[in-house]
């Protein structure tokens, strides 16, 4: 059954549970059966009601059990079979979260009773105290079990080794349990979950920080003691999202970055789009210690095609000059980047690759690389300047409207170089034609969002969102018939579709592309100042 976050964020005090103990004739399940089933339900520290039988198992007590439980093969005979007692237990736990100690235990024993007479498994979510003790109690008992955490915590029930005894001492525990809970944050069942799967105890000592936030979607800050700020993430649930740094992040960095935290920081956005685009402006200004991705924007470089010269060739440069005709691709996200698209168009045309000026007097001999017949020399007078043009301006429509007239000669020359089992070779220029490939999706994107001019789009019933040339004006939830005087203004440049892409804008500018292209099937369109033609 799939759960809402709302559903999973209930406060602990508005959960019902039900605290399950079974006796058995062994500890195989299915090879050996239920003798007895004791369980309690619970609601806000209060008992509501308690379920209790012996089973009759149709099968010995072997005599160690029998020690164990004090449950004898006569005691069990007048009992009810366990397909008789399912459905009033299944009843009795309705949805209520299952609770247990060593729970496994006792819902492997259920589940393989229900499949054996034709019912589904258990579909309720699962608490189990002994997970909850190791990560609460751990240090401080010689032990986990059920006897031991008992007597630490002083319950009224001590556990005998019956079904009911045994699930009102877990029930007791529990809620000693949740009250330790709480001194660390965990205050909602989403939180009770995950707790056992939260790794190390200086973790779990700050699992406080993420009590105050919200499940809500928006942005979070990692601040350190001095209140700088360490990280900035994004998150639909910010609440679950924080939380997942303390149980299943794996990340090398996460143990580092919660050592040093000091306080979690977050603002709240009207959906996934605001949250991203803010996350992406927040790392720009401040850029946290320990975010790699969007933070190395001034490093960015652009592949500049040289129209300004009789001889145009490609070169890489770190920024564009304003109205000085040539054409830009990017900014991509390195030099090295911008130079393996270099590398691939001119492997799939013959534009100059030497940056000598050409002058009126020839050169005595063709550039090294005219002399290896990849690229032609004007330098050395070797081709006309008419037809030197008609490569510039193949060149050009590559990279402006036909990508094909570029991508198609590595494709061949990539198949050549396989066909003679130069498969190194073959490779690189795979991964140039790749790059190439990338560069260009990403400009056309780019290109029409910047095209399109003012543009309003909506999910219908979730929110929407106004751009200005691809930059985001505004953003909403819900319905914007009632929610539009709420719509949250961010502040944001000039935009405009003149001229290559500024380097600082283009995460963004990315960011909500990828927003439209993911959303494209549900996406309405209700305004747009120019054309939007996006590859979706």
């Amino acid at each position: 059954m799939q759960r809402s976050f709302d559903d999973l964020g209930t406060p602990l005090c508005d959960v019902t549970f039900v605290v399950v103990d079974l006796e058995t004739t062994g500890g195989a399940p299915g090879a050996h059966a239920i003798t007895e089933i004791g369980a309690v339900k619970l609601k806000g520290g209060e008992c509501l009601g308690t379920f209790q039988t012996l089973v009759n198992p149709q099968a010995p007590i072997p005599p160690a059990i029998t020690y164990l439980t004090g449950i004898t093969q006569s005691m069990v005979l007048p009992a009810p079979k366990i397909d008789e007692v399912l459905p009033a237990f299944l009843e009795f736990a309705g949805d209520a979260v299952l609770v247990g100690h060593n729970v496994r235990f006792d819902a492997s024993h259920l589940n393989a009773a229900l499949r054996a007479h034709g019912r589904a498994k258990l579909h309720q979510r699962i608490v189990d105290t002994c997970g909850l003790a190791r990560r609460l109690v751990r240090d401080e008992v010689p032990n986990c079990t059920l006897s031991t955490l008992s007597e630490y915590f002083r319950v009224g029930h001590r556990p005998t080794h019956r079904a009911l005894d045994d699930a009102l001492a877990t029930g007791e525990l529990l809620h000693c349990l949740l009250e330790r809970a709480g001194t660390i944050g965990v205050t909602g069942l989403d939180d009770l979950l995950a707790l056992p799967t939260v790794k190390g105890h200086p973790q779990l000592s700050k699992l406080k920080l993420v009590t105050n936030l919200p499940r809500k979607p928006g942005v979070y800050l990692f601040r350190d003691r001095n209140g700088r700020v360490l990280y900035v993430g994004k998150a639909v649930d910010i609440r679950r999202r924080v939380r997942s740094y303390f149980s299943g992040d794996e990340r090398r960095k996460v143990g580092q970055l919660l050592r040093e935290a000091e306080a979690i920081d977050h603002i709240v956005c009207s959906g996934e789009l605001e949250a991203s685009v803010l996350e992406v402006r927040l790392i720009h200004e401040l850029a946290p210690r320990f975010n790699r991705q969007m933070k190395r924007w001034k490093k960015y470089a652009y592949l500049k095609l040289t129209l300004d010269e009789r001889f145009p060739r490609l070169s890489v440069v770190k920024a564009p000059k304003a109205g000085d005709g040539c054409l830009y691709l990017g900014p991509l996200g390195s030099a090295g980047t911008a130079r393996a698209v270099a590398d691939a168009i001119e492997a799939a045309t013959p534009i100059r690759r030497c940056s000598a000026k050409v002058t009126k007097t020839p050169r005595s001999a063709p550039c090294a690389s005219a002399q290896l017949g990849v690229a032609a020399c004007p330098c050395a007078h070797a081709i006309s300047e008419a037809d030197y043009a008609a490569i510039v301006a193949l060149v050009v429509r590559g990279l402006t409207r036909e990508p094909a007239l570029l991508l198609a000669p590595l494709a061949a020359k990539m198949t050549a170089l396989a066909a003679a089992e130069r498969y190194e070779e073959a490779a690189t220029v795979r991964d140039r034609a790749g790059a190439l490939s990338r560069a260009l999706i990403r400009q056309r994107r780019i290109d029409s969002l910047r095209q399109a001019g003012r543009l309003t789009v909506e999910i219908p019933g979730e929110g929407g969102a106004v751009l200005d040339h691809g930059l985001l004006v505004s953003a909403w939830s819900g319905d914007r018939s009632a929610a539009s005087a709420e719509a949250l203004p961010l502040t944001t440049e000039t935009a405009t579709s003149d001229g290559p892409v500024p380097r600082h804008l283009i995460d963004e500018l990315a960011c909500v592309a990828a927003w439209i292209e993911a959303k494209a099937a549900r996406i309405r369109l209700v305004a747009c100042e120019g054309g939007l033609a996006l590859p979706l």
